[in-house]
């Protein structure tokens, strides 16, 4: 274990923004708007990337699911999909996000519960059965493994006798946030950036339509960030993958138009769309001040949004479809790409079908009923959203200041810096709920008693055995020596340097496992041990 790390919070950053009573000119007197705003399309971005915006097409919605084995998986896909969803977004259960077997022995009792177990080639075969991958786009939420359930999807693509270069979606592959926030790491942070620099090389030449990054703010905010930490941390992650990438040898501009994006939509409604709106700012002056990108795509900031999962509550559980229809409702005046809205009974387990059903409504009711998507921006010019966007660009800019000062987001996250800014912000907003200056409603206000139980979604205890059983079997009749040699390979090429995605697809396709490829860069490169921040 590290040692212990002592961080303070130097730049005083936790303070809300608070808004005054009533904006007028005089809050906007710096303001230009050629400089600042300008229009959609166009550099800087900040009324959004397409010229058009939803008057061309509605964002992509997308419901992300994932629970038990492959199968059951497959049903609630196909359920979505018949229910009008244009995107797929899948979750993955935790053995797999660490790059472990459902057989292994700390995955015993964690299969299929908080997403999809994914062991093999032939799982990620029975996950998208009669789904036509060239026509659809999807979303895996996978970064410590993200490379090889990409490889996974690249190889049913192929089997099923795909185009590969036009397979469309995106792999989260966001290791930092995971250092940062969320826990769910295998290898050290230098080699974790390896393999997603190797997967940015190989995607850019061999699939080129694949966002081979999701740079997620989301899971900063749910940890307790923010909504100005989130833009900043989110975009120093994003400085350090695209200065990694350059150091492997890629010019800006070929790899980072497919580069994107995901934000948390929070419940301070206009906050959220002023957020929004200055990130894309931000970035679009980043890459092109910073990094000297000359292509216009390099500097849109592409992104999806998810409700937020933390406002969600237990008590009056239909209260959240209030609270995801608001947040959701800011994402798209703030300009997303793809959403995904929660269910209004995830506090208390995976979504039912009527919840996953009710979140998709909410979507198409803002796209299809409400006129929101009607014009572009149309909350550009608010004195009250420009200085919102103004400021927190501001603050957003000091982090990032601070986090060049400690040498770059990698030294950052060694030292505990930015995980405890997030634990700051975290504690003040709990403090603040606990002493009744925040109302979360249901919870310290307005409670009820003798609350109807809500029915909550059960996972079949027995698809764990099915599953495990399912794996040895593969394990007992599969080419031995294939495999062998197929693992082999990829440590050799985790050794010398060699891009490793050729190899681990070819293993995958040995009917190698999940937690065997895993594995085998565990020999090679190690495991990290976290920094503990107090």
């Amino acid at each position: 274990m590290a040692d212990n790390v002592k961080v303070g919070t130097e730049i005083g950053q936790l303070k809300a923004i608070d808004p005054d009573p009533l904006y007028t000119p005089a809050n906007l007197q710096d303001w230009d708007y050629d400089r600042d705003v300008g229009y959609p399309g166009e550099f800087p971005y900040t009324r959004g990337v397409q010229p058009t915006m939803y008057r061309g097409r509605l964002w992509t919605m997308r419901q992300y699911a994932g629970m038990g084995d492959a199968e059951e998986s497959n049903k609630r896909y196909k359920y979505l999909l018949a229910n009008g969803t244009t995107g797929l977004s899948v979750a993955f259960d935790l053995p797999t996000q660490i790059g472990m077997d459902s057989d292994h022995a700390m995955a015993n009792g964690e299969v299929g519960k908080v997403g999809v177990a994914i062991d093999s080639l032939e799982d990620m075969e029975r996950l998208f059965s009669g789904i036509d991958l060239e026509k659809i786009s999807t979303s895996m939420t996978i970064n410590a493994t993200a490379a090889i359930l990409l490889a996974l999807y690249i190889a049913v693509a192929r089997r099923n006798g795909s185009d590969v270069r036009k397979l469309s979606g995106t792999v989260q592959n966001d290791i930092l946030k995971e250092y940062i926030a969320r826990g769910t790491y295998i290898y050290p942070p230098q080699q974790a950036m390896r393999i997603i620099t190797d997967m940015f090389a190989y995607a850019n030449e061999h699939v080129p339509e694949w966002n081979t990054i999701s740079i997620s703010g989301y899971h900063m905010r749910e940890a307790g960030s923010t909504a100005v930490q989130e833009v900043a941390f989110t975009l120093a992650n994003a400085i350090a993958y695209i200065d990694a990438a350059r150091k492997a040898g890629m010019d800006v501009d070929r790899f980072a138009p497919r580069v994107s994006f995901f934000f948390n939509a929070h419940n301070n409604f206009l906050e959220e769309v002023a957020k929004f709106r200055a990130a894309r700012r931000m970035w679009a002056r980043i890459m092109k001040d910073r990094f000297g990108a000359r292509n216009p795509k390099s500097m849109m900031l592409r992104f999806h949004t998810q409700t937020a999962g933390s406002t969600l509550t237990a008590q009056q559980p239909e209260n959240n479809i209030v609270r995801t229809a608001v947040q959701a409702l800011a994402a798209v005046l703030g300009g997303t790409q793809s959403l995904h809205t929660n269910g209004y009974d995830e506090a208390l387990g995976l979504p039912t079908e009527e919840a996953a059903r009710t979140a998709l409504r909410t979507q198409q009711i803002i796209g299809y009923e409400t006129g929101a998507a009607n014009t572009i921006d149309p909350l550009a010019g608010s004195f009250y959203i420009e200085s919102l966007t103004n400021e927190i660009e501001t603050r957003a800019q000091r982090y990032l200041d601070k986090i060049e000062s400690l040498g770059g987001t990698l030294k950052a996250i060694e030292q505990g810096y930015i995980q405890q800014e997030i634990q700051n912000a975290a504690y003040d907003f709990q403090q603040a709920v606990d002493g009744l200056e925040t109302v979360v409603v249901g919870v310290n206000r307005f409670q009820i008693e003798d609350e109807k139980p809500f029915a909550v979604q059960r996972i079949d205890e027995g698809l764990e055995r099915k599953q495990v059983e399912r794996l040895r079997s593969l394990r007992a009749r599969r080419d031995r020596a294939a495999g062998e040699a197929a693992i082999t390979r990829i440590e050799e090429s985790a050794r010398s340097g060699a891009n490793l995605m050729p190899h681990i697809i070819h293993a995958v396709e040995a009917l190698c496992t999940v937690g065997e490829i895993s594995d085998a860069l565990r020999r090679v490169f190690g495991e990290y041990q976290e920094t503990v921040v107090i």
